[in-house]
Order: structure tokens, then C-alpha cells, then sequence
């Protein structure tokens, strides 16, 4: 039995609603970002019976889509911070990050989907935003690696959107080229991310099998 899907008077619209427990923006699509009741309703009914999860709505904050990736357990390196960009979108469109635009390669080039070095921010801002990711991965307890994702207002305000323990380490995504950006190859960073693993367990060799 469903409950009756009613909007918190203190959460405003817009909204952007989403699979409470999937990752990867499965789910997510530009009716994701809601304007009105009906729309809500409609929303967290196709969470509950095309994605078959709980959904949960939060505010939508207009503004960039960053990214700050962090290797470390104890001693942290923190990389250089990352925006998810957006050349070529149709006017209205919401500028988020749905299953599209993180997967469909045709929909990124014809849409000029691209990731590199967040522009235009102050050394002041850029490591403002490195500090608030470092405290947000101490405070979540991570290690290993992770992706802090934020969303920047127009003011420069971020704001923490999530902490991702287990982002896509391709060689072409986010959390690598950032490293390579600082000089860490993608050789070198999959050792370092063995390397912490097997330090984090306790261990002192790998054995093959």
C-alpha cells in the first residue's frame, strides 16, 4: 500500500527525485527535477514501480556539478577539484547528472558532455572546496579512495550532495584523469589504490594465483 506522497513545507520547489539506494544515476533523467505537486507524485510513483526502490526527494540546487576525488587512508591526497560540464544542452533542459549523460556516448558528443578542471574558480573557493571534502570524508569515515560530489551555486556556495566510496576509476572518467592532471599516471594509481587496500587489511604481499 503506497502513502500519499506530500511535499515538506520547508522543502521547496523545485525538487530532484531519485532511487534512495542506486547508484551510478540509474533512474535519473530530466524528469528527475520536479516543478510542481504533480509532477512530485508522478515522479516517486516511477521510483516505486519502474525502479521498484524507496525514493527520496531532495532541494535542487541550480549551479556547476563538482567533483573532488581522495586517495588515502590515514595521509590524504587531495585532487584537483573536477566539473562535469555541459556545451551543448537544449534550452530549459536541467543541467544534471542523469543515466544519459554519465553512460550514452552518443548523447555526451552530441551534447558536448565533457569533465576537466573546474574553471574560473579562486585559489581561495578551489581549496574552500578541497577542505570541505577532506572533512567530509574524515567525518564519513572512508578510505581507500572516494569522489565527493558538490553542487556550486552561482554565489560560490557548495553544496555536499554525496560521498561516493566506490566511483568509476576508468581511465577516461573522473576520479583518473583528475589524478593525471596532478601527475599520477593510471598505472600508478591502481597501484596506489592496491596499495592502500592491502594496508587498510593488514596485509604486506599479494599472492597469485
Amino acid at each position: 500500500m503506497h502513502r500519499k506522497v506530500k511535499r515538506p513545507a520547508r522543502l521547496a520547489l523545485p525538487l530532484i527525485v531519485k532511487s534512495v539506494n542506486e547508484d551510478a544515476s540509474y533512474g535519473i533523467s530530466q524528469a528527475s527535477v520536479v516543478d510542481s505537486e504533480d509532477k512530485l507524485v508522478e515522479r516517486v510513483k516511477f521510483i516505486h514501480e519502474r525502479i521498484g526502490t524507496a525514493a527520496i526527494a531532495e532541494q535542487y540546487i541550480e549551479g556547476r556539478e563538482i567533483y573532488v576525488g581522495i586517495l588515502g587512508n590515514d595521509r590524504l591526497l587531495v585532487l584537483p577539484v573536477w566539473e562535469l560540464q555541459f556545451k551543448n544542452m537544449p534550452q530549459g533542459d536541467w543541467l544534471i547528472a542523469t543515466e544519459k549523460v554519465k553512460h550514452d556516448t552518443g548523447y555526451q558528443e552530441r551534447r558536448g558532455i565533457l569533465h576537466g578542471p573546474a574553471k574560473d574558480l579562486t585559489p581561495e573557493l578551489a581549496t574552500r572546496i578541497q577542505r570541505l571534502a577532506k572533512r567530509i570524508y574524515r567525518t564519513r569515515e572512508l578510505d581507500g579512495y572516494a569522489r565527493i560530489d558538490f553542487r556550486l551555486a552561482a554565489g560560490g556556495t557548495p553544496y555536499f550532495l554525496e560521498a561516493n566510496p566506490n566511483p568509476e576509476i576508468a581511465e577516461s572518467e573522473e576520479f583518473a584523469t583528475a589524478a593525471r592532471h596532478v601527475g599520477i599516471s593510471y598505472p600508478d594509481l591502481l597501484h596506489r589504490i592496491v596499495a592502500l587496500s592491502m594496508r587498510r587489511r593488514g596485509a604486506t604481499s599479494m599472492v597469485a594465483a
